[in-house]
């Protein structure tokens, strides 16, 4: 690894674990969402440090993007938060966003740093083709796979039961 690699991998994963860390500090569920999503990233650069972009990609692409997207569609549903005026709401959203941001700042000026130091060195390791790793995945580990597909669907047919009895619950005792 060089210095500038070691340096990126310190950096995105000392930036994963704060964020991790403050996933579970966080008393808001959208809140801590967006803190999981910065650690996706973070993560997702650290992959690409260690010579593996093609994960990196996958990383961002399915977990920082679609299955994240979903947990926040999910918890918008099923916790509806109490109306709040315009002004609540706009500094509301400025100070949730505050920390992710600042983060996500951290984050990109690394990628950068990164990217910048070394643009002709080719990354080191065994090129994977995208039909490799789908026949991995979709062959060898398609148990894990559906596992982890049954995993996440009872995860949200779970989620929507609850917010259900909790809204039912809600208009009964009003």
């Amino acid at each position: 690894m060089t210095a500038v690699s070691s340096t990126g991998f310190y950096v995105f994963s000392g930036v994963a674990i704060f964020a991790t860390l403050l996933v579970v500090a966080q008393r808001s569920a959208v809140h801590a969402l967006l803190y999981l999503i910065v650690s996706f990233l973070a993560i997702g650069g650290v992959l690409f440090v260690l010579g593996a972009p093609f994960v990196a990609a996958l990383e961002v692409i399915i977990y920082a993007g679609a299955i994240m997207v979903l947990f926040v569609f999910v918890t918008m549903m099923v916790s509806p938060g109490s109306e709040a005026s315009p002004a609540e709401a706009r500094w509301g959203l400025l100070r949730a966003l505050a920390g992710p941001a600042s983060i996500g700042c951290v984050l990109v000026w690394e990628l950068v740093q990164v990217l910048s130091a070394a643009p002709g060195v080719a990354l080191s390791g065994n090129v994977v083709s995208p039909k490799e790793v789908a026949a991995a995945l979709f062959g060898t580990y398609v148990l894990g796979v559906e596992l982890a597909s049954m995993l996440l669907l009872s995860g949200l047919v779970g989620a929507y039961h609850l917010g259900r009895r909790m809204l039912y619950r809600d208009r009964e005792a009003s």
